[in-house]
């Protein structure tokens, strides 16, 4: 693992750090390394069930809408592409 020293810290930032550490029942030092893992994190991300769902309620779709798109719907499976 890598190492990595921050120079210059304010006083405040600091004590800030040390009791968020201690509220959380971990050293500042870990505390520290918590709080740079959750800002690099991505947001999280959205699933493509939780975007379809969102969508349709933009498009304010019912469920009557859902059943005529079903009923239409080709249920035959997709043939896989051929290359050249």
């Amino acid at each position: 693992m890598a190492v990595l020293t921050v120079r210059n810290v304010p006083d405040e930032v600091h004590r800030a750090l040390r009791a968020r550490a201690s509220a959380h029942g971990r050293s500042t030092e870990a505390e520290v390394r918590e709080i740079l893992a959750t800002a690099v994190d991505p947001a999280r991300r959205i699933q493509l069930g939780e975007a379809l769902f969102l969508a349709g309620r933009e498009l304010g779709l019912s469920d009557h809408d859902i059943a005529s798109i079903n009923a239409v719907r080709d249920r035959a499976p997709a043939e896989p592409p051929t290359l050249p």
